[in-house]
């Protein structure tokens, strides 16, 4: 057991995923792989990990790991997901990108916060055309629309957003946070899809009307046309950013998938919420795939997954659309 590959998730809040992850990688290492919660007593800078492969859940939430990730990603460590492309990313550049890559997208502007961020003053903003041209970006858009954070998970801050008068009152409770101004797709079918490594995918029917603990509870019939467009779509997308573990969210309407959402880098993987079927796939399918990671791994290298678009930037190639 002393030659073990080691896994460690670091994780937060949440309970049922990561000792269900944990225990399932013990179960199909056989000897050879061995999971366990990361525990760590101190970091120096340099200072290695013991550990092949880290699946981080929690370092968007708390800085200090965030840095422990990095370290250890620079000492060799293959961590899910790269933790230097989940510094750097953020939805409104991650819709740039999929419009690039030929994903069906709704119209989306991204705002200025309406409050001053912190440390800066009017000067700051010498730049910025005051008042912004509101007729032009709600033209674009259109009403009624959702108003969001442009970095963040979650429901959290999320608006429906009828009219400009509406928008007004709306945005000046949103304070420091940049929000993004997306075109409401009024859909007929919703879907959450699971990607894992790039290669699995898992959709689910999923419908945001409900109240959380159903929202799982869907009840849709794609076709196989649309089923085969929206699992090409998931693989395109994280093969592009890169991510190992992520989630991307699909409103269909006259039967085009369009892409809400897809910067979930610590998706909800929760028993209670996801359900039975949908718990033991993502559980089977990280084990399988941070086993993979293991058995890839090589000392004094990078092991990181980096997405086809950073490949192609450093190449100097055109992105394919």
């Amino acid at each position: 057991m002393n030659d073990a590959k080691k896994i460690g998730i670091l994780f937060g809040q949440e309970n049922s995923f990561p000792q269900a992850f944990i225990d399932r990688v013990n179960q199909l290492g056989q000897g050879a792989y061995k999971a366990e919660a990361v525990l760590i007593d101190k970091v120096f800078q340099g200072m290695p990990t013991t550990y092949h492969v880290i699946v981080d859940r929690i370092s968007h939430d708390v800085p200090f790991y965030r840095a422990y990730v990095k370290n250890a990603a620079l000492q060799g460590t293959a961590v899910i997901n790269n933790p230097f492309w989940w510094s750097a990313d953020e939805k409104f550049f991650n819709n740039c990108l999929a419009e690039k890559i030929d994903i069906a997208l709704p119209k989306t502007a991204i705002l200025p916060s309406f409050d001053l961020p912190e440390d800066t003053t009017g000067e700051s903003f010498r730049n910025l055309a005051y008042p912004l041209d509101w007729d032009s970006i709600f033209s674009y858009v259109g009403f009624p629309a959702y108003m969001k954070p442009f970095a963040g998970g979650g429901w959290k801050s999320v608006y429906r957003v009828e009219n400009a008068d509406d928008f007004y009152n709306i945005h000046q409770k949103t304070s420091r946070l940049v929000m993004l101004l997306q075109e409401e797709i009024v859909f007929d079918q919703y879907y959450r899809c699971y990607a894992v490594g790039g290669k699995y995918v898992r959709i689910m029917g999923y419908d945001p009307r409900n109240q959380p603990h159903l929202r799982y509870q869907a009840d849709f019939n794609p076709s196989q046309d649309l089923l085969t467009r929206m699992e090409n779509d998931v693989l395109k997308i994280n093969q592009y950013l890169g991510y190992d573990f992520n989630t991307v969210e699909f409103a269909v309407k006259d039967g085009i998938p369009y892409a809400i959402d897809f910067c979930n880098p610590a998706p909800d993987a929760d028993k209670n919420s996801v359900g039975v079927e949908n718990f033991e796939w993502v559980v089977e399918h990280m084990a399988r795939f941070a086993i993979e990671k293991a058995s890839n791994f090589k000392e004094g290298i990078d092991n990181l997954t980096w997405g086809k678009y950073l490949r192609q930037v450093i190449k100097r190639e055109p992105l394919i659309s």
